[in-house]
């Protein structure tokens, strides 16, 4: 019977090793993105948290999403100000909240974009476990930063950057977040703010920490060649939609001038002048439609096609970080092995030839202080080990729940994104089709007048080709008679 119960124990062990993609990647058949996503998003075994009550609740508290919504945040109302020295825009920041840790239940301020770039600046230090959405850039290679079209276009992508900000279980409380949505003025916070050499030396940190690293989970390896290969396509989706805008505004712009070409020839020829002059107002619809299409790929579609390209930089920072934190708890580890290692060490070693011995001082208190000196250092790394051990499977879980919580929105944003660039599409192709359909109308009617002209001089003539033709056979009549 024992025999027995070791089979089945071998048998669940195996079937449990087999429906573990993440132990071994490459066997697992996940070569399909989808698979690969439902292998990133599969719950991490809670076994290895055990004894760790911090990671635990760190895990807890970033999957309990709340139900019912209690942070409003509205960016509008964009207004222009110019001075002498400089022009700018501010942005109307409206919060509605019912939270207590707000004294107010609405706040309104106004806020420039270098105060938001302030906020996420602080966000990425104060959260660094945390995908911090990104912010749209900060200029356009198309459009005037002042413009009007641009300001819009800056607008919305800020009203979404708080909003994903509000919706985040965890980024949503951040103080630096309270005070940008109440303060009056940020300056004397933002002249706190760290300098930019300590961001480049964090940065310099966290992106060698991946060259570092020896037991990576294979699950975080697939995040990251899912999201490197997600920036390509991401990246080629915009290269080629911002070639086909401008065929599709030169297109526009060759509709423009073609129009009056077949009104000014219209006026020289006085019977074509109404087929010209539909070929003209057709040729200019056409026009106006393509226009209205490329205002809407350049407004709508490539702001979110560049937002993903930007979010995807996100991820990948929150990858590294996550990274930086593994390899601080991996030295510390190996740290800590050489340390027990050097103690068991001083147990066996003859300390009658060790400088403090050759000094003068009795080999055994040589012994004694080396230990007692290895035993303190052992007790601290001992502690650091634990603290960055939870601190590894709290940043863990944080970037799984943040990691679900992207590829929801990713899904979201992506079929809306799509979605409206098919319909904006169609909608212009349809509004050309309808302009060329009410051109052929105009021909058609031509015809149909040109034959009805032709069929009634046709009948009008007729009656003079019978009174010729009788003309003609009394004619030969006549020379017959003269002939007899």
């Amino acid at each position: 019977m024992s025999a027995n119960m070791a089979d089945e124990t071998q048998k669940t062990d195996s079937r449990d090793v087999e429906e573990d993609p993440l132990q071994n990647p490459l066997s697992s058949g996940t070569d399909d993105e989808e698979d690969i996503i439902a292998v990133i998003r599969a719950p991490a075994k809670v076994s290895s948290t055990e004894g760790r009550p911090s990671a635990i609740m760190g895990s807890m508290k970033l999957e309990e999403e709340p139900d019912v919504k209690d942070l409003f945040i509205t960016v509008d109302d964009f207004q222009k100000h110019v001075f002498t020295i400089d022009t700018y825009i501010t942005y109307r920041v409206f919060t509605r909240t019912t939270r207590s840790a707000f004294d107010e239940p609405e706040y309104s301020v106004r806020r420039r974009y270098q105060d938001f770039l302030w906020l996420r600046q602080k966000l990425l230090e104060t959260e660094e476990t945390h995908i911090i959405p990104p912010l749209p850039e900060k200029h356009s290679m198309r459009m005037d930063r002042l413009s009007k079209d641009f300001t819009i276009t800056r607008q919305a992508a800020l009203h979404k950057f708080m909003q994903r900000i509000s919706e985040h279980p965890v980024v949503s409380f951040n103080e630096y977040l309270k005070v940008f949505l109440t303060a009056k003025e940020l300056t004397s916070h933002r002249k706190a703010s760290s300098g930019i050499v300590s961001r480049i030396g964090s940065t310099i940190k966290t992106t060698t920490s991946a060259l570092m690293l020896k037991n990576r989970s294979p699950e975080f390896t697939m995040m990251t060649e899912y999201i490197n290969t997600f920036a390509e396509k991401m990246s080629s989706v915009d290269r080629i939609s911002q070639r086909i805008l401008k065929e599709q505004m030169d297109l526009g712009a060759e509709y423009e001038s073609y129009g009056p070409t077949y009104r000014l020839w219209g006026n020289s020829e006085v019977e074509l002048a109404d087929t010209l002059g539909s070929l003209g107002d057709c040729l200019d619809k056409c026009a106006k439609s393509v226009k209205d299409m490329t205002l809407s790929i350049e407004t709508n579609f490539l702001p979110a096609a560049k937002e993903y390209m930007l979010y995807s930089d996100a991820v990948k920072g929150t990858l590294r970080k996550r990274d930086y934190i593994q390899m601080e708890y991996e030295l510390a580890c190996e740290e800590l092995t050489r340390k027990k290692n050097e103690r068991e060490q001083v147990k066996i070693s003859d300390q009658n030839y060790s400088l403090g011995a050759i000094m003068g001082k009795d080999p055994s208190d040589v012994k004694e202080a080396k230990s007692t000196k290895l035993e303190s250092q052992i007790d601290k790394l001992q502690k650091q080990v634990d603290f960055l051990s939870d601190k590894s499977e709290v940043a863990n879980a944080d970037m799984k729940a943040d990691m679900e919580r992207w590829h929801r929105n990713k899904r979201k944003d992506v079929k809306e994104m799509f979605t409206g660039l098919a319909a904006g599409q169609v909608e212009s192709y349809k509004q050309c089709l309808d302009a060329w359909e009410e051109v052929i109308e105009v021909l058609k009617s031509e015809k149909r007048h040109s034959d009805d002209v032709g069929n009634s001089l046709f009948q009008t003539s007729e009656p003079s080709v019978h009174a010729a033709g009788g003309g003609d056979s009394q004619l030969n009549g006549r020379e017959e008679d003269e002939k007899e």
